[in-house]
């Protein structure tokens, strides 16, 4: 089983295509569970611009309640601020700024096996009609929305998050 959140909801929808594609993947992969994915292109629904934000901003678009999200920069120490960077240019390297590759929209109904697609009914990065939109895409996909949780529900909402999985965890 994938289970990814934001990026690594984009790279677990990744492996479920290439896994689709390619007979030697068969059976490795069992099912797929998104989180607030980034990665797909949908019209309409942009991804917000994360490189843009700063750290009240950040707070207010994936957080349900900004205030849960906040880090104040003056609080953090310089290596705490190097991390910060450095993690910054790691996903600018990996995602793209657009944190979107305009063919995975296209390429999902390729999935060949269970996926939940789950969200925060909050998320200001990628929207629950995002969400849908690429639960959509997924042939059989399921989605749930998650209550009073923004981008990252599993920390802001980790049982109501738990509750959404637990139902489609236990068909498999």
């Amino acid at each position: 089983m994938l289970i990814g959140s934001s990026i690594g909801g984009w790279v677990a929808l990744e492996m479920a295509v290439q896994a689709a594609a390619d007979d030697r993947c068969a059976g490795v992969i069992g099912a797929v569970v998104v989180i607030d994915g980034v990665g797909a292109a949908v019209d309409g629904e942009p991804v917000a611009d994360f490189f843009a934000l700063d750290a009240r901003g950040l707070a207010e678009a994936a957080w349900h309640h900004p205030e849960r999200g906040y880090l104040d920069p003056a609080r953090l120490t310089d290596e705490q601020r190097a991390i910060q960077q450095a993690n910054g240019r790691t996903i600018a390297a990996v995602a793209g700024r657009s944190m979107s590759d305009p063919t995975l929209l296209g390429r999902l109904d390729t999935v060949d096996v269970p996926a939940l697609v789950v969200w925060g009914e909050s998320d200001r990065i990628v929207t629950p009609a995002y969400g849908r939109a690429v639960a959509r895409a997924i042939p059989g996909a399921r989605f749930v929305e998650v209550p009073e949780a923004g981008h990252l529900p599993h920390l802001e909402a980790p049982d109501a998050t738990w509750a959404a999985k637990e139902p489609f965890l236990a068909k498999l």
